[in-house]
């Protein structure tokens, strides 16, 4: 999973970021060499002796982009929201929700794997990415605008939806959309909820969908200012709370735990979408296997 992995996050969807950063068992393995000087311009889409040792994944092939805006992305001010201009070439790249780059500032820094938050769209050269800080990418979480970064091509398939929610691969219509996000997990989810590529309509007549989204408390959020936007096309949005506060009166717990409450309705015509922790990944892959939900319908982008 990347959503750039936070150090707990195993991008499901790639690795965690590509939930939101890159884990420390990924960072082990990468020894990042490079000739980049601070804020020099990259040539598009140069190879530039750049070398990424890892044990999957294509060499990074490095281009430039620099930072539109950056946000407060939740009321804790523990995660930020970052716009950045890329090349068109580099836009095009980008088709399926779950897919992801990587990103770095210079010689001194190690690439970051993150997950692209905003939907597909050729015609914007703009990424939008979640970045939950932590204490090793406040390079990239206090950037300001008109930073400029390298990013590599869009890297990873994103989630396999085309291949396995359409049709009849596995004789029943998919009818049914559940999608899983905790924390940082939630920038792939909401691509691919804003993408139009589940096929969700709102009002009848199309596929029903609900969002669980766990984080710790209510500050911890993200994309709040959308949830009425997401409710308005076709999606059911449940934030579960593991450390709500007294006032809280929506669900508490973990989204696993909500998903046991709450059935699988129709789970020979449901599919799934998961971006998260590993343990959280697991038990809900255990729990719509086990209810009668296609393992091939069960969707990561890693």
């Amino acid at each position: 999973m990347i959503s750039i992995i936070s150090s707990s996050f195993l991008f499901l969807a790639v690795a965690s970021s590509v939930h939101g950063f890159v884990s420390p068992a990924i960072h082990n393995k990468i020894a990042y060499s490079s000739s980049l000087v601070p804020n020099q311009f990259v040539p598009p889409r140069e190879q530039r002796g750049c070398v990424l040792y890892m044990g999957w994944g294509p060499d990074p092939v490095w281009s430039s982009a620099h930072v539109e805006s950056m946000d407060v992305a939740n009321e804790s001010g523990a995660s930020v929201r970052m716009i950045l201009q890329v090349l068109p070439e580099t836009a095009a790249e980008y088709t399926v929700p779950g897919q992801y780059v990587q990103l770095t500032l210079n010689e001194e820094t190690q690439p970051l794997f993150m997950a692209i938050s905003s939907p597909p769209n050729a015609e914007s050269p703009y990424f939008e990415f979640l970045i939950k800080r932590t204490e090793n990418n406040a390079w990239l979480a206090d950037a300001e605008p008109g930073t400029q970064l390298s990013v590599s091509q869009v890297l990873g398939n994103g989630f396999p939806m085309d291949d396995n929610l359409e049709g009849f691969k596995y004789d029943f219509p998919t009818q049914n959309i559940l999608l899983f996000a905790s924390g940082s997990g939630i920038a792939p989810i909401k691509a691919a909820m804003e993408s139009g590529q589940l096929n969700v309509a709102a009002g009848g007549g199309g596929r029903t969908a609900r969002l669980y989204y766990g984080v710790r408390t209510a500050e911890d959020l993200c994309f709040v200012d959308k949830f009425q936007e997401w409710e308005s096309m076709g999606y059911q949005v449940v934030p579960v709370l593991s450390r709500p506060s007294d006032g809280w009166n929506g669900r508490t717990g973990y989204v696993q735990n909500c998903l046991e409450e709450d059935g699988v309705p129709i789970p020979r015509n449901s599919g799934a979408l998961l971006c998260g922790q590993k343990e959280m990944a697991q038990s809900l892959k255990d729990i719509l296997t086990k209810a009668g939900v296609f393992e091939g319908r069960i969707l990561t982008n890693f």
